[in-house]
């Protein structure tokens, strides 16, 4: 087992403690403190405010949403109270348009259905078929260093991936073209917490950089549309115009709207479960060689149904979910007056469910700081300690539509990894967190990678 969490950040976390000077700034101060540590800050909340409480974040007023009971009422909406697109849209709107995130109610329901067939088990066995020997033939050229910087090498090589599962293949991108797509989505993500808020393309501000690399996106995509109708493969570019055609009911732009959210959101969240069960496994050689056994009995190219065998990566990979969720915080806006637990939430207030807090809280979890995989095996299932505790993929209608393709994606990366190198990281060392947008690793997270002894 590993420490998850700094021995400071413990502190953080763990001591009663008054608000730091930060968050009693004006308009900045909330912000300023949940970027500094967003655990800590909603620890605090929840003690000193309860599940349902006020703060001021990037010049708003949020009600947040904390512990598995208000995060259940909050995402299951029973009364239809809260949505998505004026949340995420104050955030990333102008970026990621009329994602499937960004849909509500009847509109969301109807692109979701008609998206599911890019989901269905028989594609999701065909995306494995592509992905496997891309993944292996990707990590297998890694050269080994005793700083390699694995967030920065994941996010390429699972951009590499995204291309070629949902574009049909990097062999459309013109030569440099993959990287310019790359800094235009690490420009999209970054935007949400960005102060200057005009889409006027300017390189000097988050939204400005924004702006640039949404046009980029889309120029990139609607050029090889009329190539993925006129000769359709297994990609979900393929997919979605196929659907387009046949329903009617998705044109152009929005077969453009809804790559470029489904490209963000299997590129940035499989980069971050992979590095963050680098990260733990890293520090857990036990763990580590127990999962490499089982990968080695797979081979290169496991199936879909193969990889899913493996219970030791899907623990590994639910407790480095729990520990580090990549996306922390959901974003609502009331759309009606309601309430959660009693407490009034007018139409109109911002709402910010955050399910991180739900996976730490002692009451549900035992030692929830240690990184202890098997607290998901069958005799235990703490994540059954209750329904809200555990969830990395959001909950209600709005839960993630590509959640499969996730896990297995993140598992064949991890497969090939442990197929083909080695690797610590330093038990005292906790990477530096860049909370300004979805959490990652400012220092790219160096490990000793090094060549497996076969």
């Amino acid at each position: 087992m590993s420490l998850a969490v700094d021995p400071r950040e413990r502190e953080k976390v763990f001591q009663p403690q008054a608000a730091p000077l930060t968050s009693r700034l004006p308009i900045i101060g909330g912000t300023l403190e949940y970027v500094d540590s967003p655990l800590a800050t909603m620890f605090r909340r929840y003690r000193q405010h309860g599940p349902v409480s006020e703060l001021s974040f990037l010049g708003q007023t949020w009600t947040a949403i904390l512990g598995p009971d208000a995060c259940q009422i909050a995402l299951q909406n029973p009364d239809k109270a809260f949505a998505n697109g004026p949340g995420w849209g104050y955030l990333v709107g102008p970026f990621f348009h009329r994602g499937l995130m960004l849909l509500d109610f009847a509109e969301h329901k109807h692109y979701r259905t008609l998206m599911m067939d890019a989901f269905t088990r028989p594609r999701l066995e065909g995306y494995t078929r592509t992905l496997a020997p891309l993944v292996e033939s990707g990590i297998a050229g890694w050269r080994p260093d005793p700083a390699f910087q694995i967030y920065p090498a994941l996010k390429a090589h699972t951009l590499d991936l995204a291309t070629s599962v949902f574009m049909g293949g990097a062999e459309l991108a013109a030569p440099g073209e993959i990287e310019r797509v790359n800094a235009a989505f690490v420009d999209c993500v970054l935007a949400a917490n960005g102060w200057v808020r005009t889409t006027t393309p300017n390189p000097v501000t988050k939204w400005g950089r924004a702006a640039r690399g949404r046009r980029i996106l889309e120029d990139f995509l609607r050029r090889h549309l009329p190539a993925r109708r006129a000769d359709p493969g297994e990609d979900l570019f393929s997919v979605l115009c196929q659907v387009a055609d046949a329903s009617g009911g998705i044109d152009d732009d929005d077969i453009t709207n809804q790559m470029v959210f489904l490209l963000m959101a299997a590129h940035d969240t499989t980069t971050s479960t992979v590095t963050s069960m680098v990260y733990e496994l890293g520090r857990d050689p036990r763990w580590q060689e127990r999962c490499r056994q089982r990968c080695l009995e797979l081979g290169p190219e496991p199936t879909l149904a193969e990889i899913e065998d493996v219970p030791e990566l899907d623990l590994v990979m639910k407790e480095a979910l729990r520990l580090h969720p990549p996306v922390p915080v959901l974003a609502r806006r009331a759309v009606k007056d309601t309430q959660v637990l009693g407490v009034h939430i007018p139409e109109g207030q911002f709402v910010a469910i955050m399910p991180m807090l739900s996976h730490h809280l002692p009451e549900y979890w035992t030692d929830p700081e240690i990184f202890d995989p098997e607290r998901f095996s069958p005799e235990r299932r703490e994540d059954k300690s209750h329904r809200f505790a555990w969830e990395p993929f959001g909950g209600g209608v709005h839960k993630c539509l590509g959640m499969v393709f996730a896990n297995m994606e993140s598992k064949l990366v991890l497969s090939a990894l442990l197929r083909n190198f080695e690797w610590s990281v330093p038990l005292e060392y906790v990477p530096p967190m860049r909370n300004d947008s979805l959490p990652y690793p400012s220092d790219g997270l160096p490990v000793d990678l090094r060549p497996l002894e076969r």
